[in-house]
């Protein structure tokens, strides 16, 4: 439920300030809508508004305190790089889904508890951030690896990029109904979701066809054949893909959504020049795909929730005559998915797309603890430097309303 105090006018400040109601006080709800109609119908964030250091401004700040998210799609690399962005995730996210496209690939349950170990040890001190691993499936994956990998604890997911269509996954899936169905119907039998990157790679299909084309030839054709089989498509990019998971039996089929998607359209790859630091995969879409993918997420569906797909790169990496795909969004994920919801008037369904419907969907417990977000400016770094390089953020440089706290 939403704690909010009753309000009074300022006159003299043009400002409402704040009291506790009382039995008789009626027309405080009234009156709230008065200062922000959106805000009211908030079931599950804790809002304060506080009185304004009118010195600095003449409005107010707002503070939301939330269920602690997690992020249900993250690259964190190896080495030094992991080093570097293991904190910016650790200090906002309770758990993670950890993708497995390393070089080589974690193919194995023994080199995902590896990886993971490799994780936690580089963990700021008292952190308890919990890496949830995944495999990499390709052609000749065993469904005795499932198995195994159920039974490790530690990892909750199987990944399956089609071969070439993104960074690390020339070693992925050639052909899934010749070569995947004994390892799909193991995963069933263990409930082990399969995590879709939701592209064909063929080179005759335009790039800003590929979700659309992928959805219509395989997912589609593989969610009816295994409706038991549970799907999570990842960073989904379109209006189609929205329609698909929209259609599927809810429990099913979900869908994680990142902020750069609801963010940024394609434009933003080339306005005043080519920007290689807003290239991902999938590529950024028309704005009337982006729309429809901020009308999904702020809908309230369970359907949908957080996940970054923040991709580290070390910037020379980016910057480069055949520049890497992906987004560093680690740092300002949170800011960035606030700020949708804010504009959509849906801060109310904020803490169920980032807190919720994960955890709900992998059958996990919904964390106990809580963050806290105020609406206070701050300045995103250009870069972050670390041993090999430096890594340019989503926004650097801008300034972002939603402060983690």
């Amino acid at each position: 439920m939403v704690f909010i105090s009753s309000i009074t006018p300022k006159s003299s400040l043009g400002l409402w300030a704040l009291k506790r109601p009382t039995s008789s006080d009626t027309s405080y709800l009234s009156k709230l809508n008065c200062y922000e109609r959106g805000l009211l119908k908030v079931p599950y964030i804790h809002l304060k508004v506080n009185k304004p250091n009118i010195t600095k401004s003449r409005g107010v700040t707002m503070e939301l305190s939330i269920t602690q998210p997690d992020d249900w799609h993250l690259h964190l690399r190896d080495g030094d790089l992991l080093e570097t962005v293991i904190s910016h995730s650790a200090s906002h996210f309770g758990r993670a889904i950890v993708m497995p496209n390393l070089k080589p690939p974690v193919t194995t349950t023994a080199a995902a508890v590896a990886y993971r170990d490799s994780i936690l040890k580089v963990l700021p001190p008292n952190s308890d951030f919990t890496p949830l691993m995944t495999l990499y499936l390709t052609d000749t994956t065993s469904p005795k690896e499932i198995k195994l990998a159920r039974e490790s604890g530690a990892v909750y997911a199987v990944k399956l990029y089609p071969a070439g269509a993104t960074t690390n996954s020339q070693e992925g899936v050639t052909d899934l109904f010749g070569k995947c169905l004994p390892v799909i119907e193991e995963m069933i039998k263990h409930d082990m979701p399969l995590l879709v990157h939701g592209e064909v790679t063929s080179h005759e299909i335009d790039i800003f066809d590929r979700e659309k084309v992928f959805i219509d030839t395989v997912l589609g054709p593989l969610v009816t054949r295994f409706p038991q089989l549970k799907v999570v498509m990842e960073h989904v990019t379109t209006a189609d893909a929205v329609r698909f998971v929209e259609s599927c039996k809810e429990g099913s089929v979900a869908a994680t959504v990142t902020p750069q998607h609801l963010i940024l359209n394609r434009n933003s790859l080339f306005q005043g020049g080519l920007q290689p630091h807003n290239y991902c995969l999938p590529v950024l879409k028309r704005e009337t795909h982006r729309q429809a993918i901020v009308s999904a997420v702020t809908s309230g569906s369970k359907r949908f929730f957080l996940g970054t797909d923040s991709a580290p790169h070390e910037k020379q990496r980016k910057e480069s005559s055949c520049g890497c795909a992906g987004i560093y969004n680690a740092p300002v994920a949170l800011s960035l998915y606030a700020k949708v919801f804010e504009e959509a008037g849906a801060l109310d369904k904020l803490e169920a797309f980032t807190s919720f419907n994960g955890p709900d969907f992998y059958g996990l417990p919904r964390n106990t603890s809580k963050i806290k977000m105020t609406k206070t400016p701050w300045k995103v770094p250009i870069t972050y430097s670390y041993a090999s390089g430096e890594i340019v953020p989503m926004f650097a440089g801008g300034t972002l309303d939603w402060l983690v706290s």
